[in-house]
């Protein structure tokens, strides 16, 4: 497959997967039953991370990233920070559930909350060397960073 069918791919895909997210939040709209309304907002919010994974690869392939400059790097880096501690926090109270959580259901639900937390954690935090080391981001890099987005561990 070359870069353009490729694109092409993950263009098409894009598409499909904002007809998902529509059609998830219509399917709920009026559905009053909340267990069954956040299970299907929730493969719409999944849909969402598809969307952004796709466009993320579209962009590492078919453009060139513009720089980012001195004003906009601080700003970027201060809001990176303020995730970085949240995630974290969100890290130590989901490890301290699971040690209490006798339902394994329950353990399942938020062992995948908290693993989510870890990635997102360490993604952010080579985000920031990268924007506060000012270091060059190579292509190999962001692929890394997605690469690493994607793969649950549970």
């Amino acid at each position: 497959m070359n870069q353009e069918e490729k694109l092409d791919f993950y263009k098409k895909q894009v598409k499909l997967e904002e007809k998902i997210i529509e059609k998830a939040k219509e399917s709920v709209e009026k559905i009053k039953n909340s267990l069954i309304k956040e299970l299907v907002l929730a493969i719409a919010i999944d849909s969402q991370k598809h969307k952004s994974m796709l466009n993320a690869l579209i962009a590492l392939i078919g453009e060139t990233t513009p720089f980012i400059g001195e004003k906009q790097s601080d700003i970027i880096s201060d809001a990176i920070q303020q995730h970085i501690e949240l995630e974290s926090s969100a890290i130590k109270t989901y490890k301290e559930l699971l040690e209490k959580l006798e339902s394994e259901k329950e353990r399942f639900v938020i062992r995948a909350i908290y693993q989510d937390e870890i990635r997102h954690h360490a993604l952010l935090k080579r985000l920031m060397r990268v924007i506060v080391e000012k270091e060059t981001l190579y292509t190999s890099e962001m692929w890394d960073f997605l690469w690493e987005d994607a793969t649950p561990e549970y």
